[in-house]
């Protein structure tokens, strides 16, 4: 190869390489294009599963009118004994401590085995730890939650109601949650530690309500009991039986508002860095404690507009979603309501009969 011949290769073999510059231009040329499209990836994985979680509580509207086809009511949103209810640290008070309405729907979810192993009519803490911390994805909006943290710890709190007053410390146990909430109505029959207030049975507003079990029989040694806790042998209390049934039924037919403007269930508001976390979202099929499966809406009540909403409260629905909350309604259609919308329209839908008619929401 002649001298003239290496220097051309020479030359081209200069030309064919980057410079550094060149290098760098490149690099942040890419840099500038992956932040251009990473905006959209994330939108469209959220948009997925926003998606998801539509779909999720359309099994949910569809599993509470199978139990109502079934059962011919819809399930109660808890069980509850109306009056004091007694302290315990285990969950196993008959009257307060049953199962709530997930548990109840789970036979029309498909979820025969999980169903398997629970008695609707026996305590929460009767029941093995496996099933109480056996989440359903169901139950869980992808958005906040995966497989990772969708058990709630055993744990030491108070719950504050609206009324400001709170219950004694207690010691909630371990469970399983959920993101979606029944309705229990709106504010108006009061949360100020009255008999008459919407947590207790046939109280409230919605369609979701609790209800008041009853039982053909059910002495003690000393005649009638109102609560009995059928662990504690040294309480003198002999149940006869169990309950069968509950009073405080809802039905279609009570939902004289019509049902395409009922609110039936949603997502429930968590603030952020409270996943998981009693009393914000703790075990949703712990009975007791209705705010880990039960919400209201209304005036004083208003959907929180995020998880940093400060004006929300353990009382109120909210989503992890862009521009609304997810709700199914009465009818079984699921839509995302605008967080902007008035506390007084929201209390309207959350109510089953008030006599107000809403058309376009």
């Amino acid at each position: 190869m002649n001298k003239q011949t290496q220097k051309f290769l020479k030359q081209r073999s200069k030309r064919a390489a980057f410079t550094l510059i060149e290098l760098l231009v490149v690099i942040a040329i890419i840099g500038v294009l992956v932040s251009l499209l990473l905006p959209a990836v994330q939108q469209a994985r959220e948009s997925a599963r926003q998606t998801q979680c539509k779909n999720n509580l359309k099994q949910i509207a569809l599993a509470l009118h199978s139990f109502h086809d079934s059962r011919g009511a819809f399930p109660p949103a808890r069980l509850i004994m109306n009056g004091v209810i007694p302290l315990n640290d285990f969950g196993t008070v008959l009257g307060a401590d049953e199962p709530s309405w997930l548990v109840h729907i789970m036979p029309f979810l498909e979820r025969a085995n999980e169903a398997a192993e629970w008695d609707v009519y026996t305590p929460f803490g009767a029941h093995s730890e496996a099933a109480r911390s056996r989440f359903l994805t169901t139950y869980l909006c992808p958005t906040r939650h995966s497989a990772s943290n969708a058990v709630s710890p055993d744990s030491v709190t108070q719950i504050r109601f609206a009324c400001g007053c709170e219950t004694p410390r207690q010691v909630i146990p371990g469970g399983a949650i959920s993101d979606y909430a029944a309705c229990m109505g709106d504010p108006s029959p009061g949360s100020r530690g009255f008999p008459d207030d919407f947590y207790w049975g046939g109280k409230g507003t919605g369609v979701l309500i609790a209800g008041v079990p009853k039982s053909s029989r059910l002495v003690t040694l000393e005649g009638t009991a109102r609560f009995v806790d059928p662990f504690n042998e040294s309480s003198g209390l002999v149940p006869a039986d169990v309950w069968n049934d509950w009073d405080g039924k809802i039905r279609i037919n009570d939902v004289t508002d019509g049902t395409s403007n009922t609110l039936l269930a949603g997502e429930m508001h968590v603030p952020r860095g409270k996943l998981s976390v009693a009393p914000f979202n703790g075990p949703a099929y712990y009975g007791r404690s209705f705010v880990h499966f039960s919400r209201i809406a209304g005036p004083g009540v208003p959907l929180a507009h995020g998880p940093d909403d400060d004006r929300a409260s353990n009382y109120s629905f909210g989503s992890n979603h862009p521009g609304g909350v997810q709700f199914a309604l009465a009818d079984g259609s699921v839509r995302q309501i605008s967080t902007s919308i008035g506390s007084r329209l929201i209390g309207r839908l959350a109510n089953r009969s008030d006599g107000v008619e809403v058309s376009k929401f």
